[in-house]
């Protein structure tokens, strides 16, 4: 398997992309079919499917490293082999604040071909500036590791 990974940050945002050794219709699908993405993302999501305006919500594996942690997003787009996006709140680790009532951040997967039957994922998760001061620096870390993580299994699943 072929990887090539980039990265950009900022205080708002984190980009990560990575060339995947799959077609584009089959990274699609790992993205946009709410188990697969459950397999690789470490989220139970059987039974499930992303639809746009639509909440899709489930307990994630222990891998994360935390208790009682959900994969909890309302998906905003889906333009077929080209974009997906879902609005999520970063970081929920903390059992007694209230998300709902903080501004969540937004997530964007980008598909493009790449060479030899690859395909560029790109990943931007923005809005990290209207989550409140004393949450923001531990969700922006936790989270630019976990692009990095979540990118890999994403390749490896597509690609084999």
């Amino acid at each position: 398997m072929t990887m090539s990974m980039s990265m950009t940050s900022e205080t708002d945002r984190i980009e990560r992309s990575i060339i995947i050794n799959a077609p584009r219709e089959r990274v699609w699908s790992a993205l946009t079919n709410a188990e697969s993405f459950g397999t690789w993302f470490g989220a139970d999501l059987k039974g499930q499917k992303f639809v746009v305006g639509a909440r899709t919500r489930g307990a994630m594996d222990a891998a994360c490293g935390h208790d009682n942690v959900w994969f909890d997003i309302i998906v905003e787009r889906l333009e077929p082999q080209d974009l997906f996006s879902y609005r999520w709140n970063p970081y929920p680790v903390d059992t007694s604040i209230d998300y709902s009532l903080e501004a969540p951040t937004l997530v964007t997967f980008s598909l493009k071909d790449a060479a030899e039957k690859s395909t560029l994922l790109i990943v931007v998760e923005s809005g990290f500036d209207k989550i409140p001061p004393h949450r923001r620096i531990d969700a922006f870390r936790a989270h630019t590791g976990g692009w990095e993580f979540h990118l890999k299994n994403i390749a490896n699943y597509a690609s084999s």
